[in-house]
């Protein structure tokens, strides 16, 4: 049975929420859907641990000093405009969490307690200890609920846009608790679903994160922009013969935590000046450099000669954790590996969050706005969630809606109903996973890229020839999609630059 709602949400992360919580509020007589293929609590947004980045101490910090790292960062590529509205508009996005509940560590003179991160001139970054995404999370989500004209639909996935003469007007759905298929029909879809981690397999991402939303805009003719730019971080914890992955915060090195081979050498000052605090994607080849020439596999985050009481009161969830794998902070290292962190590129959007098809937007991780052109600087992912999400509602707060509410009817999902049990698509998985870290990882190659191509693209013929009305088959399709635009974009560069980096004959697997 088709429905209808004013504006449709994909995704319940902050970029999400943030614009449902607007929009609610200033229209208590328009209806928001959010859509989540989980839980409405599980997002990417929950897992940042460092924080969000806005000037927030003038006395220390301004605005240009934030605009200068952001671009430094970007190597060029990030759009001086857009860094300047983010920037901008992140002091008044801060307050703003706070007014809607946030709490955020504070110092002793009851000011916020700002933190230091690679590539930041000062320290701005505004946590809660080393779980930031979740209390922001938590607080976003608990304001959703409590808002009647928000509607979110947990455990439903969203299949393909539906789009009228080129433009947006509604989603097809799959409802996973009685496995229905149906469409929502919409005057707006915002695409807010977060990133692309389960490419890799090894991911600080959670399980969600299939790219999802770049695939549906794909497949609806919207334009993707810089792919081949994927942040790796650094620190993650290393475990043999597993893919789980547990992201050890950037902040921890801003705290004074160094990096050393096995043997204990501190080798980043070999790569770059400044040492541990470069930026992430310096940090991940070097780290990567240096596993091949010694054959080791994992380097190490030693922490022994800080103040173990300030140590343990900012970091408890990463302390917790590695008591778990029976490493004490006090007296040993942390092993850490690079894994898939962030996607820099992604749908295009303006400074509006319009993509290039009428009536559907796009914020937060699948989107690209041109603000971290080729490498994201920390902490400023969930600043450009808040203030995108801002953009989209202030654009769409002075559209007319439509005064009919259903555009037309939906039959492109039948043929997805045939062979419903076709289980091929499983296989497919780890198999992509594993090309994708060892052809398309932080270091690349053409003649590994071409081999990609042609895997990716015999994989998606199976999947044609087989199709599926499961969400497994379709997050599969979607993975298969995005990653071949990854790889179309890293043929396509000729220049290494920021997260991206290619080199004839190195092709290593992690």
């Amino acid at each position: 049975m088709a429905k209808f709602s004013n504006y449709i949400v994909v995704g319940s992360g902050l970029a999400g929420l943030t614009f449902a919580i607007k929009m609610a509020e200033k229209f208590p007589e328009r209806s928001i859907t959010i859509i989540t293929k989980s839980e409405a609590s599980e997002s990417n947004t929950r897992y940042a641990q460092g924080g969000i980045a806005a000037v927030m101490d003038e006395l220390i910090d301004n605005l240009q000093s934030h605009i200068d790292d952001t671009l430094i960062c970007g190597a060029g590529l990030s759009k001086e405009d857009i860094v300047k509205l983010v920037v901008n508009n992140g002091p008044a996005a801060v307050f703003e969490l706070i007014e809607w509940g946030a709490r955020f560590d504070k110092s002793a003179n009851g000011l916020l307690d700002l933190g230091l991160e690679g590539g930041h001139s000062c320290n701005r970054v505004v946590h809660y200890k080393d779980h930031t995404g979740l209390e922001i999370a938590k607080t976003v989500l608990r304001k959703a609920k409590a808002i009647s004209n928000i509607e979110i639909l947990d455990f439903h996935f969203a299949t393909d846009l539906i789009i009228e003469k080129s433009t947006c007007v509604g989603i097809e759905l799959i409802d996973q608790k009685n496995q229905s298929l149906f469409p929502i029909y919409s005057d707006a879809v915002v695409l807010a679903s977060g990133g692309i981690g389960q490419l890799y397999g090894h991911t600080t991402n959670p399980k969600v994160a299939t790219g999802d939303g770049i695939a549906m805009a794909f497949r609806a003719n919207a334009v993707i922009k810089d792919m081949e730019f994927i942040q790796f971080h650094p620190t993650a914890f290393f475990k043999e013969n597993t893919s789980e992955t547990f992201l050890i915060s950037e902040a921890l090195r801003g705290f004074g935590a160094f990096l050393r081979t096995e043997d204990g050498n501190r080798f980043m000052k070999n790569y770059d000046p400044r040492g541990e605090l470069a930026s992430r994607d310096i940090i991940s080849r070097s780290i990567i450099k240096e596993l091949s020439k010694r054959g080791e596999n994992c380097v190490y985050l030693d922490c022994n000669h800080l103040n173990q009481v300030e140590l343990l009161k900012h970091f408890p969830t990463i302390n917790a954790y590695c008591l778990e794998q029976n490493i004490d902070l006090k007296c040993e290292w942390i092993p850490v590996l690079p894994a898939q962190h962030y996607l820099c590129g992604g749908i295009e959007v303006s400074k509006n969050g319009e993509t290039s098809i009428e009536n559907l937007f796009a914020a937060g991780e699948c989107s690209y706005t041109g603000l971290h052109g080729a490498n994201r600087l920390a902490s400023n992912s969930l600043l450009e969630a808040v203030v995108y999400a801002n953009q989209i509602f202030k654009f769409l707060s002075k559209k007319d809606i439509s005064k009919h509410k259903f555009h037309g009817s939906s039959n492109s999902m039948d043929k997805f109903c045939r062979n419903a049990d076709f289980l091929g698509f499983e296989n497919i998985l780890p198999d992509l996973q594993k090309l994708m870290r060892t052809k398309v990882g932080i270091v690349r190659d053409d003649r590994s890229l071409h081999f990609a191509k042609a895997k990716i693209a015999e994989w998606q013929q199976q999947l044609y020839i087989n199709p599926s009305c499961s969400v497994g088959y379709f997050e599969v399709k979607n993975m298969l999609d995005v990653s071949a635009l990854i790889v179309r974009d890293s043929l396509s560069r000729t220049e290494n630059k920021g997260g991206f980096y290619k080199e004839e004959l190195v092709c290593l697997d992690f």
